[in-house]
Protein backbone atom coordinates (compact mmCIF):
# COMPACT_ATOMS: atom_id res chain seq x y z
CA UNK A 1 0.00 0.00 0.00
CA UNK A 2 1.58 3.67 -1.14
CA UNK A 3 2.63 5.42 2.09
CA UNK A 4 0.43 8.47 2.83
CA UNK A 5 2.22 11.52 3.40
CA UNK A 6 2.31 13.53 6.79
CA UNK A 7 1.45 12.42 10.47
CA UNK A 8 -1.08 9.73 11.14
CA UNK A 9 -3.53 10.71 13.40
CA UNK A 10 -4.58 8.45 16.08
CA UNK A 11 -8.73 9.81 16.74
CA UNK A 12 -9.51 6.60 18.40
CA UNK A 13 -11.21 6.82 22.31
CA UNK A 14 -8.16 5.15 23.68
CA UNK A 15 -5.16 4.72 23.46
CA UNK A 16 -4.67 8.59 23.12
CA UNK A 17 -1.62 10.36 21.10
CA UNK A 18 1.03 10.50 23.61
CA UNK A 19 2.59 13.85 24.18
CA UNK A 20 6.63 14.42 22.89
CA UNK A 21 7.03 15.85 26.86
CA UNK A 22 5.65 12.71 28.02
CA UNK A 23 7.98 10.52 25.48
CA UNK A 24 10.46 12.17 26.14
CA UNK A 25 10.14 11.26 30.09
CA UNK A 26 9.17 7.61 29.51
CA UNK A 27 12.27 7.72 27.20
CA UNK A 28 14.28 8.63 30.20
CA UNK A 29 16.88 6.17 31.67
CA UNK A 30 15.31 3.34 33.69
CA UNK A 31 15.98 4.59 37.31
CA UNK A 32 16.57 1.57 40.32
CA UNK A 33 13.21 1.03 41.56
CA UNK A 34 14.23 0.86 45.37
CA UNK A 35 16.37 3.83 45.28
CA UNK A 36 15.84 7.26 46.65
CA UNK A 37 14.85 8.72 43.02
CA UNK A 38 12.53 6.33 42.63
CA UNK A 39 11.24 6.99 46.21
CA UNK A 40 10.96 10.66 45.20
CA UNK A 41 9.24 9.78 42.11
CA UNK A 42 6.49 7.36 43.71
CA UNK A 43 5.71 9.83 46.50
CA UNK A 44 5.22 12.61 44.31
CA UNK A 45 2.96 11.13 41.77
CA UNK A 46 0.86 8.88 44.55
CA UNK A 47 0.32 12.18 45.98
CA UNK A 48 -0.71 14.03 42.78
CA UNK A 49 -2.66 11.68 41.05
CA UNK A 50 -5.55 11.96 43.97
CA UNK A 51 -6.53 15.45 42.49
CA UNK A 52 -7.33 13.81 39.13
CA UNK A 53 -9.60 11.28 41.02
CA UNK A 54 -10.76 14.31 43.26
CA UNK A 55 -9.96 12.42 46.53
CA UNK A 56 -7.81 13.06 49.45
CA UNK A 57 -7.96 8.91 49.68
CA UNK A 58 -4.95 6.81 48.08
CA UNK A 59 -5.05 5.83 44.96
CA UNK A 60 -3.44 2.64 43.81
CA UNK A 61 -1.16 2.26 40.68
CA UNK A 62 -0.66 -1.29 39.19
CA UNK A 63 1.16 -2.03 35.89
CA UNK A 64 -1.95 -3.07 34.46
CA UNK A 65 -4.49 -2.48 31.74
CA UNK A 66 -7.82 -1.01 32.50
CA UNK A 67 -9.21 -4.24 32.47
CA UNK A 68 -7.13 -5.30 35.41
CA UNK A 69 -7.88 -2.51 37.50
CA UNK A 70 -11.79 -3.59 37.15
CA UNK A 71 -10.66 -7.24 38.97
CA UNK A 72 -8.64 -5.38 41.25
CA UNK A 73 -12.04 -3.95 42.38
CA UNK A 74 -14.02 -6.41 42.78
CA UNK A 75 -11.31 -8.92 44.15
CA UNK A 76 -10.59 -6.49 47.38
CA UNK A 77 -14.27 -5.56 48.40
CA UNK A 78 -16.09 -8.91 47.37
CA UNK A 79 -16.50 -12.73 48.43
CA UNK A 80 -17.31 -15.78 45.95
CA UNK A 81 -21.04 -16.16 45.75
CA UNK A 82 -21.83 -12.37 46.44
CA UNK A 83 -24.49 -10.78 44.09
CA UNK A 84 -23.33 -7.27 42.35
CA UNK A 85 -25.93 -5.23 40.60
CA UNK A 86 -24.64 -3.60 36.97
CA UNK A 87 -26.07 -1.61 34.34
CA UNK A 88 -25.68 -2.99 30.99
CA UNK A 89 -25.07 0.67 28.99
CA UNK A 90 -22.49 -0.67 26.29
CA UNK A 91 -19.60 -2.90 25.48
CA UNK A 92 -17.37 -2.29 28.37
CA UNK A 93 -20.23 -2.77 30.87
CA UNK A 94 -20.75 -6.11 29.54
CA UNK A 95 -17.22 -6.82 29.60
CA UNK A 96 -17.08 -6.08 33.18
CA UNK A 97 -20.24 -7.82 34.26
CA UNK A 98 -18.77 -11.02 32.51
CA UNK A 99 -15.77 -11.05 34.21
CA UNK A 100 -17.62 -10.27 37.69
CA UNK A 101 -19.39 -13.40 36.47
CA UNK A 102 -15.85 -15.69 35.77
CA UNK A 103 -15.15 -14.35 38.97
CA UNK A 104 -17.78 -16.52 41.00
CA UNK A 105 -19.91 -13.63 41.94
CA UNK A 106 -23.62 -13.58 41.04
CA UNK A 107 -24.49 -10.92 38.60
CA UNK A 108 -27.93 -8.65 38.36
CA UNK A 109 -27.34 -7.24 34.95
CA UNK A 110 -29.92 -4.41 34.47
CA UNK A 111 -30.33 -4.59 30.55
CA UNK A 112 -30.10 -1.72 28.53
CA UNK A 113 -30.44 -0.18 25.10
CA UNK A 114 -26.48 0.85 24.59
CA UNK A 115 -27.91 4.26 23.93
CA UNK A 116 -28.99 5.76 27.34
CA UNK A 117 -26.80 6.26 30.74
CA UNK A 118 -27.25 4.17 33.92
CA UNK A 119 -31.01 4.71 34.97
CA UNK A 120 -30.57 5.48 38.69
CA UNK A 121 -34.05 5.39 39.54
CA UNK A 122 -33.56 1.22 38.29
CA UNK A 123 -30.98 0.97 40.35
CA UNK A 124 -33.08 2.08 43.56
CA UNK A 125 -35.69 0.08 42.54
CA UNK A 126 -33.41 -3.29 42.97
CA UNK A 127 -31.89 -1.79 45.99
CA UNK A 128 -35.26 -1.41 48.14
CA UNK A 129 -36.32 -4.84 46.25
CA UNK A 130 -33.23 -6.47 48.18
CA UNK A 131 -34.71 -6.86 51.71
CA UNK A 132 -31.95 -9.29 52.32
CA UNK A 133 -29.33 -7.17 51.57
CA UNK A 134 -27.48 -10.00 49.41
CA UNK A 135 -26.60 -7.00 46.64
CA UNK A 136 -22.51 -6.10 48.35
CA UNK A 137 -21.80 -3.71 45.10
CA UNK A 138 -23.47 -1.29 42.54
CA UNK A 139 -20.76 -1.35 39.92
CA UNK A 140 -21.18 1.00 36.47
CA UNK A 141 -19.46 2.78 33.76
CA UNK A 142 -19.24 6.38 34.28
CA UNK A 143 -18.28 6.94 30.17
CA UNK A 144 -19.42 4.33 28.10
CA UNK A 145 -16.34 4.10 25.35
CA UNK A 146 -18.57 1.72 22.55
CA UNK A 147 -21.27 4.14 22.68
CA UNK A 148 -20.27 7.43 23.99
CA UNK A 149 -22.73 8.39 26.81
CA UNK A 150 -21.74 9.69 30.07
CA UNK A 151 -24.06 8.20 33.35
CA UNK A 152 -24.68 10.63 36.37
CA UNK A 153 -22.87 8.86 38.96
CA UNK A 154 -24.06 11.34 42.10
CA UNK A 155 -27.06 10.57 40.88
CA UNK A 156 -26.41 6.55 41.60
CA UNK A 157 -24.80 7.95 44.68
CA UNK A 158 -28.21 9.40 45.60
CA UNK A 159 -30.08 6.42 44.18
CA UNK A 160 -27.89 3.84 47.07
CA UNK A 161 -28.52 6.59 50.08
CA UNK A 162 -32.06 7.27 49.07
CA UNK A 163 -32.75 3.10 49.41
CA UNK A 164 -30.70 2.94 52.83
CA UNK A 165 -28.50 0.44 51.55
CA UNK A 166 -25.32 -0.55 52.23
CA UNK A 167 -23.38 -1.53 48.67
CA UNK A 168 -20.47 -0.42 47.63
CA UNK A 169 -20.24 1.92 44.02
CA UNK A 170 -17.79 0.97 42.00
CA UNK A 171 -17.15 3.27 39.07
CA UNK A 172 -15.38 2.62 35.49
CA UNK A 173 -13.72 6.17 34.63
CA UNK A 174 -11.34 4.65 32.48
CA UNK A 175 -12.25 6.58 29.39
CA UNK A 176 -13.61 9.73 31.47
CA UNK A 177 -10.57 10.33 34.06
CA UNK A 178 -8.88 13.46 33.15
CA UNK A 179 -11.22 14.93 30.41
CA UNK A 180 -14.38 15.04 32.27
CA UNK A 181 -15.28 16.40 35.34
CA UNK A 182 -15.05 13.42 38.07
CA UNK A 183 -15.17 13.72 42.00
CA UNK A 184 -14.81 10.35 43.91
CA UNK A 185 -15.02 12.10 47.47
CA UNK A 186 -17.86 14.06 46.56
CA UNK A 187 -19.81 11.66 44.57
CA UNK A 188 -19.52 9.25 47.53
CA UNK A 189 -17.69 6.41 45.36
CA UNK A 190 -15.93 3.53 46.85
CA UNK A 191 -13.57 2.10 44.25
CA UNK A 192 -12.95 4.42 41.05
CA UNK A 193 -10.67 2.60 38.31
CA UNK A 194 -8.98 4.11 36.19
CA UNK A 195 -6.48 3.54 33.19
CA UNK A 196 -3.71 5.24 31.57
CA UNK A 197 -4.03 5.58 28.14
CA UNK A 198 -6.83 8.11 27.71
CA UNK A 199 -7.40 11.13 29.23
CA UNK A 200 -4.17 10.97 31.16
CA UNK A 201 -2.43 10.91 27.78
CA UNK A 202 0.44 7.88 28.22
CA UNK A 203 0.45 4.43 26.54
CA UNK A 204 -1.40 1.89 28.13
CA UNK A 205 0.33 -0.05 30.99
CA UNK A 206 -0.82 1.71 34.42
CA UNK A 207 -4.08 1.20 35.66
CA UNK A 208 -5.95 2.53 39.59
CA UNK A 209 -7.67 1.83 41.53
CA UNK A 210 -8.88 5.32 43.87
CA UNK A 211 -10.38 3.33 47.60
CA UNK A 212 -13.04 4.91 49.90
CA UNK A 213 -12.36 3.82 53.64
CA UNK A 214 -15.53 2.27 53.54
CA UNK A 215 -13.89 0.15 50.86
CA UNK A 216 -10.64 -0.49 52.46
CA UNK A 217 -13.30 -1.73 55.48
CA UNK A 218 -15.12 -4.32 53.23
CA UNK A 219 -11.50 -5.52 51.68
CA UNK A 220 -10.49 -6.94 55.35
CA UNK A 221 -13.31 -9.43 55.18
CA UNK A 222 -13.57 -9.91 51.63
CA UNK A 223 -12.98 -13.95 50.83
CA UNK A 224 -11.89 -13.25 47.11
CA UNK A 225 -8.69 -14.35 46.26
CA UNK A 226 -6.27 -12.28 45.53
CA UNK A 227 -1.90 -11.57 46.12
CA UNK A 228 -1.21 -9.66 43.04
CA UNK A 229 -4.27 -7.04 43.03
CA UNK A 230 -4.12 -6.90 47.13
CA UNK A 231 -4.81 -3.06 48.23
CA UNK A 232 -3.39 -3.37 51.49
CA UNK A 233 0.16 -4.98 50.57
CA UNK A 234 0.23 -2.00 47.89
CA UNK A 235 -0.75 0.64 50.27
CA UNK A 236 1.82 -0.61 53.11
CA UNK A 237 4.85 0.16 50.07
CA UNK A 238 3.13 3.27 48.86
CA UNK A 239 3.60 4.66 52.42
CA UNK A 240 7.42 4.35 52.15
CA UNK A 241 7.55 5.41 48.75
CA UNK A 242 7.60 2.20 46.99
CA UNK A 243 6.18 -1.12 45.37
CA UNK A 244 5.79 -4.47 46.56
CA UNK A 245 7.05 -5.68 42.82
CA UNK A 246 8.51 -4.32 39.99
CA UNK A 247 6.54 -0.91 39.01
CA UNK A 248 6.28 0.03 35.41
CA UNK A 249 9.22 2.45 36.23
CA UNK A 250 9.29 4.61 32.92
CA UNK A 251 5.55 4.94 32.81
CA UNK A 252 5.84 6.46 36.20
CA UNK A 253 7.89 9.26 34.80
CA UNK A 254 5.56 9.58 32.26
CA UNK A 255 2.84 10.28 34.56
CA UNK A 256 4.63 12.84 36.27
CA UNK A 257 5.18 14.76 33.24
CA UNK A 258 1.40 14.28 32.17
CA UNK A 259 0.20 15.20 35.89
CA UNK A 260 2.33 18.27 35.37
CA UNK A 261 0.52 18.88 32.09
CA UNK A 262 -3.39 18.93 33.36
CA UNK A 263 -1.65 20.94 36.28
CA UNK A 264 -0.24 23.99 33.94
CA UNK A 265 -3.49 23.83 31.80
CA UNK A 266 -6.04 23.27 34.94
CA UNK A 267 -8.43 20.22 35.42
CA UNK A 268 -11.24 22.90 34.84
CA UNK A 269 -9.89 24.51 31.26
CA UNK A 270 -9.45 20.59 30.82
CA UNK A 271 -12.62 20.00 31.15
CA UNK A 272 -13.96 23.31 29.08
CA UNK A 273 -12.00 22.46 26.43
CA UNK A 274 -13.40 18.68 25.94
CA UNK A 275 -17.14 20.03 26.35
CA UNK A 276 -16.33 22.79 23.87
CA UNK A 277 -14.75 19.68 21.80
CA UNK A 278 -17.67 17.18 21.47
CA UNK A 279 -20.11 20.12 21.24
CA UNK A 280 -18.27 21.35 17.45
CA UNK A 281 -17.65 17.39 16.89
CA UNK A 282 -21.77 16.77 17.47
CA UNK A 283 -22.75 20.48 15.65
CA UNK A 284 -20.97 18.64 12.58
CA UNK A 285 -22.16 15.14 12.98
CA UNK A 286 -25.75 16.84 13.02
CA UNK A 287 -25.06 19.09 9.84
CA UNK A 288 -23.93 15.74 7.87
CA UNK A 289 -27.22 14.40 8.45
CA UNK A 290 -26.60 12.03 11.01
CA UNK A 291 -27.59 10.30 14.27
CA UNK A 292 -25.43 10.08 17.14
CA UNK A 293 -25.49 6.81 19.41
CA UNK A 294 -26.78 8.66 22.44
CA UNK A 295 -30.39 9.25 22.32
CA UNK A 296 -30.34 11.85 25.11
CA UNK A 297 -27.30 14.66 24.34
CA UNK A 298 -27.51 15.34 28.04
CA UNK A 299 -25.97 12.72 28.37
CA UNK A 300 -23.49 12.85 25.63
CA UNK A 301 -20.15 11.99 26.05
CA UNK A 302 -17.15 15.12 26.15
CA UNK A 303 -14.67 12.15 25.79
CA UNK A 304 -16.02 10.99 22.23
CA UNK A 305 -18.25 10.95 19.45
CA UNK A 306 -20.23 7.47 18.13
CA UNK A 307 -21.97 8.26 14.94
CA UNK A 308 -24.40 5.60 13.34
CA UNK A 309 -24.51 5.63 9.67
CA UNK A 310 -27.53 5.27 7.77
CA UNK A 311 -29.02 1.68 7.03
CA UNK A 312 -26.90 0.00 4.14
CA UNK A 313 -23.70 1.55 4.93
CA UNK A 314 -20.35 0.00 6.30
CA UNK A 315 -18.83 2.38 8.81
CA UNK A 316 -15.92 -0.39 8.82
CA UNK A 317 -15.66 0.68 5.45
CA UNK A 318 -15.80 4.08 5.74
CA UNK A 319 -13.31 3.70 8.51
CA UNK A 320 -10.55 1.86 6.24
CA UNK A 321 -11.20 4.81 3.60
CA UNK A 322 -10.65 7.77 5.43
CA UNK A 323 -7.67 5.60 7.13
CA UNK A 324 -6.25 5.09 3.42
CA UNK A 325 -6.31 8.49 2.35
CA UNK A 326 -6.07 10.22 5.09
CA UNK A 327 -3.95 8.25 8.18
CA UNK A 328 -6.59 9.12 10.44
CA UNK A 329 -7.63 5.87 12.63
CA UNK A 330 -11.33 6.08 14.09
CA UNK A 331 -12.71 3.61 16.17
CA UNK A 332 -14.54 0.97 14.87
CA UNK A 333 -18.22 -0.15 16.85
CA UNK A 334 -18.19 -3.08 19.16
CA UNK A 335 -20.51 -5.64 20.13
CA UNK A 336 -23.79 -5.21 18.75
CA UNK A 337 -22.60 -2.18 17.15
CA UNK A 338 -20.36 -3.80 14.77
CA UNK A 339 -19.90 -1.95 11.38
CA UNK A 340 -23.18 0.33 12.51
CA UNK A 341 -20.73 3.38 14.23
CA UNK A 342 -17.67 4.57 13.78
CA UNK A 343 -16.18 6.59 17.02
CA UNK A 344 -14.18 9.78 17.00
CA UNK A 345 -11.90 10.45 19.94
CA UNK A 346 -11.59 14.02 21.64
CA UNK A 347 -9.97 13.32 24.00
CA UNK A 348 -6.34 13.82 25.62
CA UNK A 349 -3.88 15.77 23.85
CA UNK A 350 -5.45 17.55 21.04
CA UNK A 351 -6.51 21.25 19.91
CA UNK A 352 -8.74 23.04 17.64
CA UNK A 353 -6.85 22.46 14.21
CA UNK A 354 -6.16 18.62 14.99
CA UNK A 355 -10.13 18.48 15.36
CA UNK A 356 -10.80 20.22 12.39
CA UNK A 357 -8.77 18.16 10.37
CA UNK A 358 -9.54 15.34 11.53
CA UNK A 359 -13.48 16.34 10.83
CA UNK A 360 -12.21 17.38 7.15
CA UNK A 361 -10.97 13.55 6.92
CA UNK A 362 -14.01 12.33 7.39
CA UNK A 363 -16.06 14.74 5.35
CA UNK A 364 -13.74 13.54 2.49
CA UNK A 365 -14.26 10.11 3.30
CA UNK A 366 -17.84 10.23 3.25
CA UNK A 367 -17.38 11.74 -0.51
CA UNK A 368 -15.29 9.08 -1.43
CA UNK A 369 -17.42 6.36 -0.10
CA UNK A 370 -20.80 7.68 -1.89
CA UNK A 371 -22.48 8.08 1.78
CA UNK A 372 -25.24 10.62 1.56
CA UNK A 373 -24.35 13.73 3.56
CA UNK A 374 -24.95 17.41 3.68
CA UNK A 375 -21.69 18.79 2.88
CA UNK A 376 -19.92 21.73 5.33
CA UNK A 377 -20.21 19.67 8.59
CA UNK A 378 -16.44 21.15 9.06
CA UNK A 379 -17.61 24.71 8.40
CA UNK A 380 -20.89 23.89 11.37
CA UNK A 381 -17.58 22.72 13.59
CA UNK A 382 -15.32 25.88 12.99
CA UNK A 383 -18.28 28.11 13.65
CA UNK A 384 -19.06 26.64 17.05
CA UNK A 385 -15.45 26.37 18.07
CA UNK A 386 -15.69 30.52 16.91
CA UNK A 387 -18.73 31.50 19.18
CA UNK A 388 -18.84 28.74 21.89
CA UNK A 389 -17.57 29.65 25.47
CA UNK A 390 -18.25 27.56 28.11
CA UNK A 391 -20.50 24.81 26.42
CA UNK A 392 -22.73 22.48 28.24
CA UNK A 393 -22.52 18.90 27.46
CA UNK A 394 -26.20 19.15 26.01
CA UNK A 395 -25.33 22.38 24.06
CA UNK A 396 -27.89 22.89 21.27
CA UNK A 397 -27.49 23.54 17.65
Amino acid sequence: MPRVPGRPFLQIPGPTNTPLRVLAAIAQPTIDHRGPTFQKLARSVLERIRGVFGTTQPVIIYPASGTGAWEAALVNTLSPGDRILMAETGHFATLWSRMARRLGLDVDLLPGDWRSGVDAARIEAQLRADGERRIRAVAVVHNETSTGVTSDIAAVRRAIDRAGHPALLLVDTISSLGSIDYRHDEWGVDVTVGGSQKGLMLPPGLSFNAVSPTARAASATAGMPRAFWDWEEMLASNDKGFFPYTPSTNLLQGLAVALDMLEEEGMDAVFRRHLRAADAVRRCVRHWGFDIQAADLREASAALTAVRLPAGYSADALRATILDQSSVSLGNGLGQLTDRVFRIGHLGDFNDPTLLGILAAIEMGLGACGIPHRSGGVESALAALLGADTPTAAAAE
